[in-house]
């Protein structure tokens, strides 16, 4: 089944499936099924009276963050019922649980054994309790203390050839304090290998907002969904990714606003609303979301977006009314090319491309001439492509064209999946060079950052694959199962000199080991800290750019744990011994020192600590003003891009990976993924029935799949086709365990981002 011998795969192949159960797709999402839902899972892991105080802290004013998604809270009066989503209380549940992976637990089990098991079985094994290595030729983990562990990471660190050969990664759900020593500490070392999870999720979507708008981020806060005219919601599965923005888009539709939805796959959190906050909302149908849905072909939304522009041009010529030419003439570049650029395709090509037939073309098209307050909300349906920073560069178009950017109810809306993922790279996490970041580090701490573009996640995963990369430390997250080529990556790991993950459970990345391997605990977001006997506070940024404080209340998993800040700050100390004066234990022991420093070197901080006492502050936005002023003259900037082609064989298809309603992002709570109507089952594929037909399939039928890039053929084996509506041509399939058939090599031009939502595949019959 794979090239590897069988010790060395760290990834399960199973031998049998669970008992697979089938039922209609729902129509609609949340309702007293979700709450339901939430509920039993949060009860399973908590208990009743620990579960039911717990939800009750999350998202409020004096309470944690949900370790979940970005989506942000709102500024006002927050619900005291529920002011978190089913998904967020399977977060906290899998966090919070009362079970725990001890020392007992690495005796008894061996790394080889763990290896077998599955991933839902690994998270639902608890919370770590103590700090655990495994040492060279060793089979199991066992205990170490905080201060050995310490001393072999710096002395590994420290008997590098290069600092470069190390890898700094960092997982979204890191606080701004935290993931601001991180970067600090890794250039202070001497590299900028600071690859994370925005490189395989969001990484697209900051290049291409950079590039035309002059900021990496969205430009819409949360009360700009009150007053818009239409909200474009592509690529995206709110209902299971991100099911609090339901409500915001239900409150839009209350209020006269147009939703169109563009995907490959009808999502029923799309189709109606139940909301959990609206107890009517259990005895009516709820809220119809969706106005226009577009079932698009996969990758194929810059068709579709320039057959809307086409037949938004051709109303302007007769009317000179659709567009908005005062803002384009005083705000925007490259207008003239653009809509020359329109002029070389003719709508009937464009919409074959794209598979939407001509008369839905022109409802969009409609629904969107007299509009002004336009949103476009996008996640990784539209990131993960070869071409994905072009099609977001397509949507920005839209607004550009209708002067949607820069007023209310109108603009950009990037929704990033992990908690903190965007305020990682607010605080300082990038792999690329910053000459103003670099500039305010050596100002305030005395250094000379590294000028040196560093590692983002796929050339990390080659040079620790190839020994130019010797030592991994991970700030949180399972890379091994978020990234593409699972089988290369697991190599990988398995090439490095020293693995490290800073972790609150155990995960597929941990049993694909170094030479050497350590696992530090750290706290949840949901327990209280009392680092330096003080206790303390973190921060992140949600989605809208958002700075707000989150506050645990639970007591500890372990008496063992320690905090990700001084976890940090301690493998800086051992490593650094001293070097540039710098007060590692200090800014470890008090988050306050650190929140002084980020306020000194990263702009928008200023007066950090008494801006984040009450509900916090938003970090500034020049979108949000209508500013371009960092841009090319001054202007945001229209954008040709070309159609893509895929090039397909005959009998291949274009796969994209998917998350099931029981999992977010490679964390799994469960087997069912109750809106698609899977039960009991995770290694399915969706494939049009049409396709069924021509390959001689049959529902249920056992096939393997298959990719071929450069002549090499990776293998995704033992998947069970489930006829479904999507496009001919396409299929779909959830991650990881459709990640060994993504190319390493194959990504994003520009950003690097993974080609997780169009990957060349076969099928093959058993």
């Amino acid at each position: 089944m794979s090239n590897l011998p069988k010790d060395k795969i760290h990834y399960i192949e199973p031998e049998k499936f669970s008992d697979l159960k089938l039922k209609d797709p729902s129509d609609y999402a949340a309702g007293m099924k979700g709450v339901s839902v939430a509920l039993d899972h949060a009860i399973k892991e908590m208990g009743v009276k620990r579960a039911m105080e717990t939800l009750a802290k999350m998202n409020q004013k004096n309470g944690f963050d949900c370790p979940g998604c970005a989506w942000p809270d709102p500024d006002d009066k927050r619900s005291l019922f529920a002011e978190y989503c089913e998904n967020g209380a399977k977060a906290i549940a899998e966090e919070a649980t009362r079970k725990k992976t001890g020392l007992d637990f690495f005796e008894k089990y061996s790394i080889q054994e763990l290896s077998g098991w599955t991933d839902l079985k690994l998270g639902k094994s608890g919370r770590l309790t103590h700090p655990i290595i495994k040492k060279p030729n060793a089979k199991h983990y066992e205990y170490i203390s905080w201060d050995d562990a310490f001393t072999i990471i710096g002395k590994k660190l420290n008997g590098l050839n290069d600092p470069k050969e190390a890898v700094f990664y960092t997982s979204g759900r890191s606080s701004n304090e935290a993931a601001f020593l991180w970067g600090l500490f890794a250039r202070a070392f001497g590299n900028n290998n600071m690859p994370d999870c925005s490189n395989m999720c969001h990484e697209s979507s900051g290049v291409a907002l950079s590039q035309t708008l002059g900021i990496g981020k969205g430009s819409v806060v949360l009360e700009d969904f009150k007053h818009a005219d239409v909200i474009i919601v592509a690529g995206q599965n709110p209902g299971t990714n991100h099911p609090r923005m339901l409500s915001a888009l239900q409150e839009a539709k209350l209020n006269g606003a147009k939703v169109i939805t563009i995907n490959p796959l009808e999502e029923a959190g799309l189709k109606r609303f139940k909301n959990p906050q609206k107890p009517m909302d259990y005895f009516t149908s709820g809220t119809i979301i969706t106005d226009l849905f577009l079932q698009v072909k996969i990758n194929q939304d810059i068709a579709l977006m320039k057959a809307i522009l086409k037949g938004l041009h051709e109303k302007e010529v007769a009317t000179g009314n659709v567009f908005d030419k005062n803002f384009i003439d005083n705000n925007c570049d490259g207008y003239d090319s653009l809509i020359d650029d329109l002029g070389k395709y003719s709508l009937s090509e464009l919409s074959n491309q794209c598979g939407i037939t001509i008369d839905q073309i022109s409802e969009a098209v409609e629904l969107l001439t007299s509009a002004k307050k336009i949103i476009c909300c996008w996640a990784m349906g539209l990131t993960q492509h070869k071409n994905g920073v072009d099609t977001i560069k397509e949507f920005v178009n839209l607004l550009l064209l209708k002067g949607s950017v820069g007023i209310k109810g109108g603009g950009t809306c990037p929704v990033r999946g992990h908690s903190n993922v965007q305020g990682d790279r607010t605080v300082g996490i990038m792999h690329h060079v910053s000459p103003k970041l670099n500039a305010s580090i050596k100002k305030v701490f005395g250094f000379d950052p590294p000028k040196d573009t560093g590692l983002d996640v796929v050339h990390a995963i080659k040079a620790m694959h190839s020994g130019k990369a010797k030592v991994f430390i991970g700030l949180g997250g399972n890379l091994l199962s978020a990234a593409s080529d699972t089988y290369f990556t697991g190599e990988a790991f398995q090439n490095c000199d020293l693995t490290v993950s800073i972790s609150t459970k155990l995960n597929r990345t941990h049993l694909a080991t170094g030479n050497t391997a350590i696992i530090l605990p750290t706290l949840g977001r949901s327990e209280k800290d009392k680092t330096g006997n003080k206790e303390q506070f973190v921060t992140v940024e949600n989605s809208m750019g958002k700075v707000h404080r989150s506050t645990g209340h639970l007591s500890p998993a372990s008496d063992q744990l320690m905090s990700e800040p001084q976890i940090v700050a301690n493998i800086a100390s051992a490593t650094l011994k001293g070097k540039f004066n710098i007060a590692w234990q200090k800014m470890g022991s008090d988050y306050a020192l650190i929140r002084e420093k980020i306020a000194l070197v990263i702009s928008g901080f200023e007066n950090y600590e008494n801006k984040i006492k009450d509900s916090g502050f938003y970090l500034p936005n020049n979108a949000r003003e209508a500013d371009f002023s960092k841009l090319p003259n001054g202007k945001a900037q229209f954008s040709i891009c070309p159609l893509p082609n895929h090039n397909l064989k005959e009998n291949e298809f274009l796969l994209m990976t998917i998350r099931s309603h029981d999992q977010f992002n490679t964390t799994i709570y469960g087997m069912d993924d109750r809106y698609r109507g899977i039960y009991n089952e995770r290694r399915i594929v969706f494939v049009n029935t049409e396709d069924m037909k021509k390959l001689g399939l049959k529902k249920k039928e056992v096939v393997n799949l298959k990719s071929n890039y450069n002549g090499k053929e990776r293998y995704a084996y033992k998947f069970i086709v489930i006829p479904y509506s999507i496009p001919s041509g396409n299929l779909a399939g959830y991650f990881p365990e459709m990640n060994p058939l993504i190319p390493i090599d194959e990504f994003a031009d520009q950003s690097q981002t993974p080609i997780s939502k169009s990957v060349r595949v076969f099928i093959e019959k058993l």
